[in-house]
């Protein structure tokens, strides 16, 4: 039997709740980590579900907002 696996992206719910209230508050966090995007870079990553995000990325998100994966990908 096939398993569809899906899953929730949290980001912008994680920020929210360290008092980041606009994607552009992660761009100079990034940028502190090596990660340099644009700003419509960033709003997608917040805003829309990626498909596929870099290890750094993930990294990245994990150090900025001091929280695991499971707290930014909620399987489904």
């Amino acid at each position: 039997m096939k398993r569809d696996v899906d899953y929730t992206w949290r980001l912008a719910e994680l920020m929210a709740a360290h008092g980041m209230h606009n994607s552009t508050d992660l761009i100079p966090r990034l940028a502190e980590r090596g990660i340099h995007l644009s700003r419509p870079q960033v709003y997608r990553i917040v805003h829309q579900r990626p498909d596929r995000v870099a290890r750094q990325m993930l990294d990245a998100l994990r150090d900025i907002l001091g929280r695991g994966i499971e707290a930014l990908v909620t399987l489904t």
